[in-house]
């Protein structure tokens, strides 16, 4: 049966009337319901509110209206009844939020042990193919050395004046040249060390090709798995995005109803209206925080430009510069501040409870917290979510193989949503010290093709300053 739900609110007198419930209807954070069994009725304003119990797919349930409130009132049985079951609906909407984040975050710190293990694998092969090409090189100059040598042996002696010619030709591989050198018993007895470094330099070549296909066919299985962990990770954020969405629009008014029930009506209006002006008190403090870190932002940015060193990419006398200064080919710098850290290997970092691998595949912004992160191009979020060791966390696709990734962000501030077009230099978050950081700052990466490179270089290339 349909009802109007604001004449039975108000009829009962046992629930916030559908204005109220409207007024206290707000956002919620994915990660800032995790704890929430354990928040109180004052903390359901800040939470959230809504009277609408369409269902979705992340918890299909039959939700109570205010009318089976009403009439579960005026009959004991009945009440206890819809007691229970509406602590059952609570219950199960706070388990369905945290075992979809509890999973969300299992899959990504998967995914990114993956991506660490594919990173290390790309290493590897490229090593061992670099070794193996310097010992093919050098198996080849020691045999044309030999060569060489034959040549003037022969020429000396009067005989085969043409082994001249055969012998100069520096395009001759070594394993043709060494073939042709073993038949020469006079020239190896002579030149045995030489001739067998050019022998074991052609071996090790050959082996260390072996190794580095090895290796390649390894890297290759391993960006197949990290790709497969990304989307699952993905898949998984989303399902508890949904799941935190459903909490949000039905617990605070099942939790009403309740109260309603237990006769603490007065007590749960009461409760959310403090929660109201908590929420309304936190979010002027949020924006007081971000401005404060934008002023902050753009007298770094107007003393680096003084100085010299907030310029394009033809300077290198500053490391500093102005988040969302522009570039060239579309591109900005994506946050204010210095270079703390550079990419490459360093010590590891602990903080917030754990501690992460010793790589540095990306770049540091040293910059105050609650600064505006700029999308240092166009292009789709493709990912928006928490991961132990980045912590918020926004990656953004450009198109053709190239992503920039955003780590470390404050959390509640996520500015994007997962699938959302950005365009270069929108604000897209702000900067935080979430994960394993020590400091707030942002943590910026480049990938190309699934794998992480050297942000600076790009940067530097685009007519942003970095060095």
């Amino acid at each position: 049966m349909v009802v109007n739900e604001a004449e039975s609110a108000e009829d009962c007198g046992c629930a916030p009337t559908a204005r109220e419930l409207n007024a206290l209807r707000g956002p919620m954070s994915r990660r800032g319901a995790i704890g929430l069994g354990a928040l109180g009725l004052g903390a359901l304003g800040a939470l959230g509110l809504g009277v609408g119990f369409g269902g979705s797919a992340a918890f299909a349930a039959d939700y109570p209206s205010w009318d089976d409130v009403q009439r579960a009132k005026d009959n004991e049985a009945a009440k206890a009844s819809e007691v229970t079951r509406i602590e059952g609906l609570i219950a199960s909407l706070q388990a369905d939020v945290a075992a979809k984040q509890a999973e969300a975050e299992r899959l990504a710190n998967e995914y990114i042990q993956a991506q660490i293990d594919y990173e290390a694998a790309v290493d590897k092969a490229d090593s061992l193919q670099a070794q193996a090409d310097a010992e093919s090189a050098r198996a080849t100059q020691t045999a044309q050395k030999l060569g060489r040598l034959a040549a003037q042996q022969y020429r000396n002696g009067g005989d085969n004046a043409a082994l001249d010619l055969f012998f100069s030709g520096s395009a001759a591989s070594a394993d043709d040249l060494l073939a042709k050198l073993g038949t020469m018993d006079r020239l190896v007895a002579a030149n045995q060390g030489v001739y067998a470094d050019a022998v074991g330099a052609r071996d090790n070549a050959l082996n260390l090709s072996n190794q580095a296909q090895v290796a390649r066919d390894e890297r290759d299985r391993l960006q197949k798995e990290a790709q497969q962990k990304m989307v699952a990770a993905q898949d998984a954020a989303a399902a508890a995005q949904a799941a935190l969405d459903e909490q949000s629009a039905n617990l605070g008014t099942l939790q009403a109803q309740l109260a309603a029930l237990k006769d603490e009506t007065a007590k749960t209006v009461a409760d959310y209206e403090a929660g109201v002006e908590a929420a309304r008190q936190a979010e002027i403090a949020r924006q007081a925080a971000i401005a404060e870190a934008q002023r902050r932002a753009a007298e770094e940015a107007a003393a680096a430009a003084a100085a010299g060193g907030g310029g394009g990419g033809g300077s290198s006398s500053g490391s500093s510069g102005g988040g969302g200064q522009t570039g060239t080919g579309g591109w900005v710098r994506p946050a204010s501040g210095y270079i703390s850290s550079w990419f490459g290997n360093r010590g590891s970092i602990c903080a917030n409870g754990s501690c992460g691998s010793s790589g540095h595949r990306g770049i540091d912004f040293a910059t105050s917290c609650w600064s505006p992160i700029y999308a240092a191009a166009s292009g789709t979020v493709v990912t928006r979510q928490y991961f132990s060791d980045w912590g918020n966390y926004i990656q953004v696709d450009h198109g053709g193989g190239v992503m920039t990734a955003y780590a470390h962000i404050v959390n509640g501030g996520f500015n994007v949503n997962y699938g959302q077009w950005v365009n270069a230099g929108d604000v897209i978050a702000y900067v935080g010290a979430t994960g394993l950081a020590t400091g707030c700052h942002l943590h910026f990466e480049v990938w190309v093709s699934g794998t992480r490179i050297d942000p600076a270089p790009v940067l530097y290339d685009h007519g942003i300053n970095v060095y």
